[in-house]
């Protein structure tokens, strides 16, 4: 069975460790990439499963990358999944209408994560299949 793979977007070295552990445990293969343009440019070279957004990135904001990847047309079908800590009223449908497939608050929950991610995954794979 392969792995999935999946691109980490994260300037945060914490949150990179803690996400990369968590995947890497679950079976998953982990891509980093630790700004924006790396990002893009990772993801249209590997063609991840999935992608996991940071929106506060320095340089070139989240929804900015998000906009970018869902023009890359070999990346239509990867969820891209925004894990942020901005959870004002108004972030969650601003990163939705970037081209985010999902939304994961931060500070994450190791015992969840991967539950909620594996959610967001089956249901961009169930409406894609609409």
């Amino acid at each position: 069975m392969m792995k999935k793979k999946i691109l980490i977007i994260e300037d945060n070295e914490q949150n990179m460790y803690m996400l990369t552990y968590l995947l890497e445990s679950n079976n998953y293969q982990v891509i980093k990439a630790f700004t924006g343009v790396e990002g893009i440019r990772v993801a249209s070279e590997s063609f991840p499963d999935a992608i996991l957004l940071d929106i506060q990135l320095p340089e070139m904001d989240g929804y900015t990358v998000a906009r970018n990847l869902r023009s890359i047309r070999e990346l239509d079908s990867a969820p891209i999944i925004a894990v942020t800590s901005y959870a004002m009223v108004g972030d969650r449908e601003k990163v939705m209408d970037s081209g985010a497939d999902g939304y994961i608050e931060k500070p994450i929950d190791p015992d969840t994560f991967i539950q909620q991610m594996e959610t967001i995954l089956v249901e961009k794979r169930n409406s894609q299949h609409d």
